[in-house]
């Protein structure tokens, strides 16, 4: 699996890198901007993420701009819901209306923080990222 993390905070992203390098490859960005540009050069490679975690509070693009970017150039591109990225919301912004623009937006999940590893590795189970 192919795993991309956004965070621009050094104890979560080394935490994050940490507990999903078990699962696949890792790339590490710190800002959504630089997410959607490691998304689109990965696709662009033939070889894309299934599984982009993003925090939203992060600086250039929050983790909501990125998330809308990434889904833009998947809709421009036509790409079947099968080959689409799962996508993770990690955030500390746990009220109602966060989560439901993050859904509303294109996310497959949100991960509250701190993340509870048992809950996420159930979540990517569930999307059938893990056996």
């Amino acid at each position: 699996m192919r795993i991309l993390i956004a965070e621009d905070d050094f104890a979560s992203r080394k935490f994050m890198l940490k507990f999903l390098s078990k699962f696949g490859e890792c790339d590490v960005t710190v800002d959504g901007m630089e997410a959607v540009d490691a998304y689109l050069m990965a696709l662009e490679a033939d070889v894309p993420y299934d599984l982009v975690c993003l925090d939203i509070m992060m600086p250039n693009l929050d983790g909501y701009q990125a998330l809308k970017a990434i889904r833009d150039i998947e809709e421009d591109r036509k790409l079947p819901e099968e080959e689409r990225a799962k996508i993770i919301m990690t955030t500390a912004l746990n009220e109602g209306a966060n989560v439901n623009k993050a859904f509303d937006l294109g996310c497959v999940a949100y991960a509250g923080k701190p993340i509870e590893q048992s809950k996420f590795e159930n979540v990517l189970r569930k999307l059938g990222l893990i056996s």
